[in-house]
């Protein structure tokens, strides 16, 4: 009889108690919470809009384009870029179809004309090399051009795991094999590690984030870690891993 080593036996422990706890894909980030409502405007604030009108845009990591034709309603021109083919054709067509097709382009490369300003949503939480995108956004900025982010839920956040956050925090208590071995029941392309995941995670918390920031060419302007509402009370520097919501930031590339 062959020995299962102990740590095999303890992945399939929790295997096993993954599946039984959560048979099916979770439901609690489906995005529901944007649902009618402006995701621009939530993460970034109402006056964005404004403060974009007449530069050239560029948002990074688009997806179908909701976000970049929204943009394109005052910019002067807006360009989607994604890593996924499916996702700019669909974004395409949204554009096409809400008449801003002129001004809004989309593409899986950068433009070769520098930005005013750099837009990113809910991605510094998925990039496999966050620095060296970090870097790449620098570079497609003009000088004085700005970068205005906001990403999350962090790791340490109870559904930093997204996907895999079946309950509060459950993506720190379980391990990676067993939570990946979980997710081989609802997605079949293969991947044995979080960032080998369609989109990508790579476990980014706040701390880390701060030291990309202070490793880069970028002039912080502004940085936010917005509380859960219900652990507002308790929100303070030492808590706010666990405590916050997601991050806001504007950096600056110098003039």
């Amino acid at each position: 009889m062959v020995e299962i080593a102990p740590e095999s036996r303890w992945t399939t422990l929790q295997y096993r108690l993954l599946r039984r706890l959560s048979p099916d894909e979770p439901t609690h980030m489906s995005g529901a919470a944007y649902a009618n409502k402006s995701k621009l405007q939530v993460l970034l604030g109402t006056k964005l809009l404004e403060e974009i009108r007449g530069k050239d845009v560029l948002d990074f990591g688009c997806g179908v384009g909701a976000e970049a034709i929204e943009l394109a309603q005052t910019a002067r021109s807006v360009f989607g870029l994604d890593i996924l083919p499916r996702y700019i054709d669909e974004a395409r067509a949204r554009a096409a179809a809400a008449g801003v097709d002129s001004r809004c382009e989309f593409g899986l490369v950068p433009p070769a004309k520098k930005v005013d300003v750099v837009i990113s949503l809910d991605s510094f939480e998925h990039f496999g090399d966050p620095a060296a995108v970090l870097a790449a956004m620098y570079d497609l900025l003009r000088p004085g051009g700005r970068l205005v982010t906001s990403f999350g839920p962090t790791w340490y956040h109870p559904y930093g795991g997204h996907l895999f956050s079946i309950f509060p925090w459950a993506h720190l208590v379980f391990s990676e094999p067993a939570l990946m071995r979980w997710r081989s029941h609802i997605r079949s392309d293969g991947a044995t590690r979080f960032h080998e995941c369609e989109g990508g995670l790579n476990q980014m918390t706040i701390s880390r984030f701060e030291k990309l920031v202070e490793a880069s060419p970028f002039r912080l302007l502004h940085l936010e870690a917005v509380p859960i509402r219900r652990l507002r009370r308790i929100h303070t520097r030492l808590s706010r891993e666990f405590t916050t919501t997601i991050v806001r930031c504007a950096l600056e590339r110098p003039a």
